[in-house]
């Protein structure tokens, strides 16, 4: 069963909470970061993105880069921005965009939990991105944005989430992005023992919905910590890291789309034509969404297409190779555009689906890219049947939005 922790928080004086609350760091590249927190010296972009306070030809991954990050940390505690709360404490966090509202609890997550795999994985990291969120970790000492974690829905918790949310909230503001965050400190002892019972007795596995490297990156630096030490209790705080758990009815997973750069040498008649051996293909007046598995829109050459895929072009008693970002893979970028990692490919770019279709066309009518392609969301039972079988999607499967901010509330490991 899973192990939760409550921890003595560090977050902002309420009145500057919406000014610290960042975006997550890598929603953003170096120059939108600098651009963000411009006019705001409280941004915790300054934090999670410490290069944007360096000169703009800084290597990121310089130790420079890090010791500024824990430097930027240290000034806004000691400038009263950031302050500690006197007992371990577990928050409830509430995010509303547009019609959608999701609620998870804030806590710390054993680092055991995800070797032994009950935190479990859909996405394989990239090493470079890990070590990167390592040596941040290990010199700024603090966890400073949190892993979003799901669970499968259990009643009791859902009941005491409700209860907290009767009292005031420590922060409630609207981002610029027009997503609205609200934070609870749970102070009563009991609600704040029995979610740690429940999460113990009742929730069997977590599993990472978004930040595979952030969890990563946590569970090797506690280990590291441990050996450095030669030896541990285990309720010190390096063996848990920052964590946001969400019951999985209320995840909102929304398209990741995919831009190429060219079609491999093909015409675009002679490309339609390749696609029609696995796909079913019709032309659209206008930019097209999929509306259910298996479905595909396509803009190349000014003109939107709805693609299906055939029978026999997937498997579909597989969990991986029934999603449709497989299905694409397989029989589009692989077969016919060449394009056989993903991952490592610089012909392809992803663009998450809270852009819209317009930036599908704008990538392409711009000359930058060829084609684009929007993808129907994978849900969260599939998500979730591929972790359980031990099972990884294909890279950039999943968008989940809103996203979470940091700042909000950080874990302090190390000091």
């Amino acid at each position: 069963m899973v192990k939760i922790k409550a921890f003595a928080g560090l977050r902002p004086q309420p009145d500057k909470a919406r000014e610290v609350a960042s975006k997550p760091y890598d929603v953003l590249n170096s120059a939108e970061a600098r651009e963000e927190a411009r006019d705001n010296p409280y941004s915790f972009l300054r934090v999670v993105k410490p290069e944007i306070t360096l000169p703009e030809d800084t290597d990121p991954y310089d130790q420079a880069v890090y010791q500024q990050a824990k430097a930027n940390f240290d000034k806004l505690v000691s400038d009263g921005v950031l302050f500690q709360d006197d007992t371990d404490k577990l928050y409830v966090y509430r995010q509303i965009w547009k019609d959608y509202a999701q609620t998870g609890l804030v806590a710390a997550s054993s680092i055991d939990d995800y070797f032994s795999d009950h935190i479990k994985k859909h996405e394989y990291t990239r090493p470079k991105k890990e070590q990167d969120r390592i040596n941040h970790m290990y010199t700024s000492g603090i966890h400073s944005g949190p892993v979003f974690l799901t669970y499968k829905d259990v009643a009791a918790i859902d009941a005491i989430i409700e209860t907290v949310q009767q009292h005031d909230p420590a922060y409630d503001f609207t981002a610029d992005d027009g997503v609205q965050h609200t934070l609870w400190v749970v102070n009563d002892r009991q609600h704040i023992e029995r979610l740690i019972e429940l999460f113990a007795d009742e929730v069997p596995a977590t599993y990472i919905a978004d930040g595979h490297h952030r969890a990563a990156s946590s569970a090797k630096v506690g280990k590291r910590m441990r050996e450095e030490l030669g030896g541990y209790e285990g309720d010190e705080p390096f063996n848990y890291f920052l964590s946001v758990l969400f019951p999985a009815s209320q995840l909102n997973i929304i398209d990741y789309n995919r831009v190429v750069k060219d079609l491999n040498g093909l015409s675009t008649k002679v490309f339609l034509e390749v696609l029609e051996n696995q796909f079913y293909c019709w032309p659209e007046d206008k930019a097209y969404a999929p509306e259910q598995r298996h479905q595909f829109g396509m803009y190349v050459d000014g003109q939107w297409y709805k693609l299906q895929a055939k029978k026999g072009s997937y498997q579909e008693d597989d969990p991986v190779n029934s999603l449709d970002v497989a299905i694409l893979q397989q029989n589009v970028l692989d077969e016919i555009l060449d394009i056989k990692d993903p991952r490592t490919d610089e012909r392809i770019d992803f663009v998450g689906g809270i852009r819209g279709l317009q930036e599908l066309e704008k990538r392409v009518d711009s000359g930058e890219m060829a084609v684009a392609f929007s993808l129907y969301p994978v849900s969260i039972q599939e998500l979730m049947r591929i972790a359980d079988e031990g099972m990884v999607m294909p890279p950039k499967s999943t968008w989940f939005e809103p996203k979470l901010r940091s700042g909000m509330v950080v874990h302090q490991f190390r000091k």
